[in-house]
């Protein structure tokens, strides 16, 4: 049995959580997600929780088992409050600014790099360095800030370009002079 599979989901007050057929469906204040649940894969719902129970024992049921229980949790999780990354530009004229939902970055390129943000992910950015993404479903917030940090990856010598705002780069030294 999974360790984590085997866990319920505990459901807050303010959490709807509907189950058709296969498709899981979770509404709360911040918003609503859906899930397609695999087939072997069974879910108990009661008012104050969710369980996760596999209907074989297969190797790929057994993977499953703990996966969908945490993205169900991860949906729970989200719909009550956001899920948040924070982003810094770091670089002599290196910028961001956010409008109609797209977020135009400036990083060094000859022309600015521009990304459409979906529906239901709200993106903010302050001092011009700092964005902030902020969404209910937790791999989306994660894939868009993905991303973005892909425009220009922190280089290893001056540690310029796009980081996660906790990040720690490992600086090289660079060329030094003869002596």
């Amino acid at each position: 049995m999974s360790r984590i599979g085997k866990e319920p989901v505990i459901i807050p007050s303010q959490v709807k959580v509907d189950l058709q057929g296969q498709l899981l469906t979770v509404k709360g204040p911040k918003g609503e997600l859906t899930l397609n649940i695999p087939l072997r894969i069974e879910l108990e719902i009661s008012p104050k929780q969710i369980k996760v129970k596999r209907l074989s024992d297969d190797k790929k049921v057994k993977s499953l088992h703990g996966t969908i229980r945490a993205l169900i949790q991860n949906m729970v999780k989200g719909v009550v409050e956001l899920w948040k990354k924070e982003l810094e530009v770091r670089g002599t004229g290196y910028k961001a600014s956010y409008a109609n939902s797209q977020l135009t970055v400036h990083v060094g390129y000859i022309h600015p790099i521009v990304i459409d943000i979906p529906k239901g992910i709200q993106v903010e950015v302050h001092k011009d360095t700092e964005i902030i993404i902020l969404g209910c479903d937790k791999i989306l917030v994660g894939q868009i800030a993905s991303n973005i940090r892909k425009i220009r990856k922190p280089e290893p010598y001056k540690g310029k370009g796009v980081r996660y705002k906790d990040e720690h780069i490992k600086l090289k030294p660079g060329k030094t002079a003869k002596a």
